[in-house]
């Protein structure tokens, strides 16, 4: 269950960074309800690190949980903001994902 709660609180980590650049754009009431998903979202991610971290390594548990909202992030970024997806950018966004995977594996959870 620790693993299903670092994933949630990664994803969320993913929605507030988004949440962010989304109200960045906005203005008026609109930018408001963005801070205000950016500031659930946040709470939310930060209560599932600690519900993992209760039964998994720390270093684990943060390493994993910000390298979700890390590629979660990338790909928002690429598909929501225009960002560019370069060759080296998907490159190092691959080698991400294999350490998070790596992680999960060599873990004794």
């Amino acid at each position: 269950m620790a693993w299903i709660y670092l994933i949630v609180g990664g994803f969320c980590e993913t929605i507030f960074a988004t949440c962010l650049g989304m109200a960045k754009e906005a203005s008026g009431t609109t930018s408001l309800l963005w801070y205000g998903g950016f500031l659930v979202s946040l709470c939310l991610s930060m209560y599932m690190l600690y519900k993992a971290t209760l039964v998994l390594p720390i270093g684990t548990s943060y390493a994993v949980w910000t390298g979700i909202g890390a590629v979660g992030s990338v790909i928002a970024g690429i598909f929501l903001f225009k960002e560019p997806a370069t060759f080296w950018r998907l490159f190092f966004l691959t080698t991400l994902v294999i350490s998070i995977i790596g992680l999960k594996y060599v873990s004794a959870q």
